[in-house]
């Protein structure tokens, strides 16, 4: 299974962080210092995927600049002699290839995945939900990758277990278990209630997809919130691909979130060299008041 390119759904409101989010775009929030769709692209890019297809919409201009050269200010910096800090900046722009498409209405998941159509062509792909921060040692695509060649799939999603009461704010299947933590889809039900969900297997942000996709995304009306759901084509995919979930190694945080985000930007933090020490003893202290 080789994967050459990823799609990045980028033309949601945010809603949930405004009014943070009225003017800049959600995944340009910054968890600690790299703007939450940065650490999405260089997981796909460590796991072997240099083409990024960015699905935007309006106002969403500052993530193309993002990931532009910024003359001026490398520049700038050059003349400083601030080299690492030219390095840093020069490796967001070099670091993959980047390809813009507008979604220029918000009808949903699966439809942002089919404004990618012409640029993935006729290969299997990627698609990362930015919002889906994974703090693993192999990159979650990767192990996706992986597993996807060893049991012939030709989709694989990530999984994981959430407990009962959040199963209406996912994608849940209903599958066979092939190994530990290897499921072969029989079934998907998009935000079930509780008693309804085929068990506690949520599809999170990381999916691997066949081209085949794209004619079903055609056919796919709109299903829950009145949107194209991604979930509802990958259900009629599963009578002609193979479909295996995979519950991946690796801490998620839901940066969709605030509280999520909130957690993400400590755990990272925490990790970082620079910052993490003064982070623990001011929560040290916190915790004592």
């Amino acid at each position: 299974m080789r994967i050459r390119k990823a799609v990045f759904p980028a033309a949601g409101f945010g809603t949930r962080f405004l009014p943070a989010t009225k003017a800049s775009p959600k995944e340009m929030l910054p968890l600690v210092d790299k703007p939450l769709i940065q650490h999405g692209v260089e997981e796909a890019r460590a796991s072997g995927i240099r083409d990024m297809i960015i699905v935007t919409g309006r106002g969403k201009n500052a993530i193309e600049d993002h990931f532009d050269v910024a003359f001026e200010l490398e520049e700038i910096l050059r003349k400083k002699g601030s080299a690492a800090q030219l390095a840093v900046v020069q490796r967001v722009t070099d670091m993959a290839d980047f390809f813009y498409v507008r979604q220029h209405m918000p009808l949903g998941l699966g439809h942002a995945v089919l404004r990618a159509r012409d640029i993935v062509g006729e290969e299997p792909f990627a698609v990362i939900l930015a919002d889906d921060v994974i703090d693993s040692k192999v990159p979650v695509l990767r192990q996706m990758i992986e597993v996807g060649s060893r049991f012939g799939a030709d989709a694989v999603l990530a999984i994981q277990r959430v407990p009962k009461e959040q199963v209406s704010r996912y994608g849940i299947i209903r599958g066979k278990r092939l190994a530990p933590g290897v499921h072969e889809v029989l079934d998907m039900v998009e935000k079930p209630r509780p008693a309804k969900a085929p068990s506690d297997l949520a599809v999170i942000g990381r999916y691997i997809l066949p081209a085949s996709i794209f004619p079903v995304l055609e056919r796919t009306g709109a299903g829950a919130g009145g949107e194209i759901q991604l979930t509802d084509a990958i259900k009629s995919l599963l009578e002609q691909e193979r479909v295996i979930a995979y519950e991946f190694e690796g801490v998620r945080y839901d940066a969709g979130d605030k509280l999520g985000f909130l957690m993400a930007n400590i755990a990272f933090a925490l990790k970082d060299r620079e910052i993490g020490p003064g982070l623990r003893a001011f929560l040290a202290k916190e915790k004592t008041k």
